[in-house]
């Protein structure tokens, strides 16, 4: 009887994410490089696993692993290294974790790249981070041709998905789409002056995506002066005394307003006024206040934009559902890839079994194989076994991929292993 060998290292991942754990846990578990270096080496060290690659973001911790030979895959012994590396117990991560194994490993990781595992669908920053982390343990020495194979798998699903799909095409956040609505409007920040009113959270996001778009010159104000300077000294921005706000008002081209006040700080008749003064130039106006701080009705100025957070959530809203709608055709991408590389396993896992076979044993089943065969002459037959067994030993070492990305040809001796065991053509 041929010997049968088992080729499969199986794929293993532990972690947790913002659908597992709240934040204060996931910030006890974040993995900086220093750590992942110092857990990666020691798991390999100890022939835990065979290749690691180890994803930290702040909304999820994850080990990507590939079982050792000499240690089969043992998610109780990652989930303990897990902790350990926190100087934690494994028991106070009973109920965060979880566990997955071979293909629910490879989808999930396409999931992840993807976003639809994200806490905000369709944002764009995971990919990154899957490629850093990808990278990292690549410059550790801890990968090999399994997670090579996957995370390039995996970067490619992401970038199909943000070229072929909408889903990361519209923002979800407030402050995002608030700005994004100003581009709308002028195009880009370029040459812009913007002034912030008070010092919300929002607002303050507001700004910083403002600042990352070019906006030339940031105006800060504050009824209390410490909050306006220290937005200021963050965002290199300009104060303005409170009092002295009216003066200013025909110098911005954007105002982002989020004062706790219980009376308007800008009524219509102030920005009427600024914009007589400013020509009628475009002003655009974001009220994120509760109660309002502009005065509705402004509105219905000539060149006036005004959108208060009511306005920014319906679109936000809006836009949620648009990606929403996305998803089926980001699964089908996911679908293909994941189909692929489950190809590639059983590829590599046909190739590691030949390999294995005494010559004798490849003879043999070779020349069964030709037997069934039928109806074939005799002359045929020969010329298949001879063709056969010269591809097979001429070509054993199929579809490797190295960490540099560039994927091997699947060799014409892949071919015939397939025919050889019976699987058929080879899934493109």
């Amino acid at each position: 009887m041929m010997s049968q060998k088992n080729s499969r290292r199986e794929l293993v991942l532990v972690g947790l994410s913002h659908r597992t754990a709240p934040v204060e846990l996931r910030e006890q578990v974040a993995f900086d490089g220093a750590r992942t270096e110092q857990l990666s080496r020691k798991l390999q060290a100890n022939q835990m696993v065979a290749e690691i690659v180890v994803l930290s973001t702040c909304n999820r911790s994850e080990l990507y692993a590939v079982q050792s030979a000499a240690c089969p895959a043992n998610t109780g012994a990652l989930e303990s290294s897990f902790a350990a590396s926190h100087g934690m117990l494994p028991a106070s991560l009973n109920g965060y974790l979880y566990r997955q194994n071979d293909g629910d490993v490879v989808r999930h990781l396409f999931r992840v790249v993807a976003s639809l595992d994200s806490q905000f669908l369709g944002e764009a920053e995971i990919q990154g981070q899957v490629r850093d982390a990808y990278l990292r343990a690549v410059a550790i020495g801890v990968t090999g041709p399994v997670l090579n194979r996957l995370f390039q798998a995996a970067l490619e699903v992401g970038k199909r998905v943000r070229a072929e799909t909408g889903i990361s095409a519209r923002p979800v956040s407030v402050a995002f789409a608030g700005v994004k609505l100003g581009e709308r409007i002028f195009g880009n920040f370029m040459g812009h002056c913007a002034l912030v009113v008070g010092a919300g959270a929002v607002a303050e996001q507001v700004v910083q995506h403002l600042r990352e778009r070019g906006v030339s010159r940031l105006l800060v104000s504050s009824r209390t002066r410490e909050h306006a300077e220290k937005l200021s000294q963050r965002f290199g921005g300009e104060i303005v005394p409170w009092e002295s706000l009216s003066s200013v008002l025909a110098t911005p081209d954007v105002i982002v307003c989020s004062a706790a006040s219980s009376e308007r700080v800008f009524s219509r008749g102030m920005l009427a006024q600024a914009m007589a003064v400013r020509s009628n130039r475009p002003l655009f106006l974001i009220d994120l206040a509760v109660p309002r701080n502009i005065e509705p009705s402004a509105s219905e100025l000539y060149n006036v934009y005004l959108y208060d957070i009511e306005d920014l959530e319906e679109i936000v809203e809006e836009n949620r559902k648009a990606r929403a709608m996305e998803v089926p055709r980001v699964e089908e991408i996911i679908a293909q890839h994941v189909s692929k590389f489950e190809a590639w396993q059983a590829a590599t896992e046909l190739a590691a079994t030949w390999a294995g076979l005494s010559q004798a044993e490849k003879v043999k089943l070779i020349e069964a194989r030709a037997e069934q065969i039928h109806p074939v002459s005799l002359e045929n037959r020969q010329r298949w076994i001879q063709q056969t067994s010269a591809l097979l030993e001429a070509e054993r070492d199929v579809d490797r991929s190295d960490a540099s990305g560039r994927p091997g040809r699947m060799r014409s001796s892949m071919r015939a292993l397939r025919i050889l065991f019976g699987y058929g053509e080879e899934r493109s």
